[in-house]
């Protein structure tokens, strides 16, 4: 096991904890462990992976020490964490600086020496997703195995997959092969970005069912009230990922009455604070934007929605904070809203 940034001895006692308590205690842990996830009053609270892209140390064990030390006990897991440890060939891209030059593109802010970057990384990446192709079609699920025993061992549920393998451009056999380390992993869907093609839609719902998923789509700034309708009409393993607040920041003041139309097709939520279209669409720290996480939160807890609850964190990080802090004050804002 490669040493991580963080301590092994938190992670080793987290571990104890677990392993000795459902042996000899089980009702002393009946508050901590005893539900996936953890809930808080009903309602499951993880966080995406991605939220600790900017860590030095993106090893498996790395990210779940993160995970623990956020307090959080559920989690939606990147595609690369997990399939990097299962022996895929390391990107030479460093993804954050593509998808921030994603997403300046798609502000129309590009300047010449970024477009040309951008060109630079774009090809690379497509190289390399020649290469993880050719990988997953030989590649053994039995390292996803390990993972999930190894999160198992620690209490934290994986409740959503999301590998960079649902694209046009990716094969059958690449989507069948992350569908099954998906399920493998006890995730109960994939997370994908829209790609606003019925066809594609279409194929990966049948796909999902196919092998026992649901494939749940992201939405970004392109996110209406009737963006999904389509797939979630074409077959039940297409399901809803939206995010709050790019929902928001796309200029939506219907948040809520979304949760409660389509709740029952809304396999997570992604939750963070983004000002509205008026007010300059900025990535605020918790309580500070125009998302009603609040509403949202107490909407679940109040109604029953048993969909998880994903905490993103992308928010520039404050001077001396750290990424695990940051998912820490969200988690406790979270945690307010649900007990108020």
């Amino acid at each position: 096991m490669k040493k991580i940034s963080s301590s092994r001895r938190s992670f080793l006692r987290q571990s104890t904890i677990v392993t000795t308590g459902l042996i000899t205690a089980p009702t002393i842990l009946s508050g901590l462990y005893a539900a996936p996830g953890n809930p808080i009053k009903g309602v499951t609270l993880g966080v995406i992976t991605y939220s600790f892209r900017e860590q030095p140390d993106q090893s498996i064990e790395a990210i779940l020490q993160s995970i623990l030390d956020t307090g959080l006990r559920a989690t939606e897991l990147m595609g690369d964490t997990a399939e990097i440890y299962a022996g895929k060939p390391k990107n030479p891209v460093k993804m954050s600086e593509l998808f921030s030059l994603w997403r300046t593109r798609s502000e129309g802010t590009l300047t010449d020496d970024q477009k040309k970057q951008l060109e630079s990384l774009e090809a690379q990446n497509t190289e390399y997703r020649k290469e993880t192709s050719k990988w997953r079609a030989s590649a053994s699920l039995k390292p996803f195995e390990k993972i999930k025993a190894m999160f198992d061992k620690a209490g934290v549920r994986i409740y959503a997959f999301k590998p960079d393998a649902f694209g046009k451009d990716n094969s059958e056999a690449e989507s069948t092969f992350a569908f099954k380390a998906g399920k493998i992993l006890g995730a109960t869907h994939c997370t994908v970005e829209h790609p606003s093609n019925d066809v594609q839609t279409l194929k990966l719902g049948t796909l999902a069912l196919q092998n026992g998923m649901k494939i749940a789509y992201h939405g970004h700034e392109q996110q209406t009230f009737t963006l999904w309708n389509t797939a979630v009409s074409q077959s039940k393993g297409n399901m809803i990922n939206i995010d709050l607040g790019h929902y928001v920041a796309a200029g939506n003041a219907d948040g809520l009455k979304f949760m409660a139309d389509k709740h029952d097709r809304i396999a997570s939520m992604h939750l963070k604070d983004r000002q509205s279209k008026e007010h300059g669409k900025a990535n605020l720290e918790w309580g500070k934007g125009d998302t009603p996480i609040i509403g949202a939160l107490q909407l679940m807890r109040d109604k029953k929605y048993t969909f998880p609850g994903t905490i993103e964190l992308e928010y520039k990080i404050p001077d001396g904070s750290t990424a695990v802090q940051e998912v820490k004050k969200c988690y406790e804002y979270a945690k307010k809203a649900l007990m108020s």
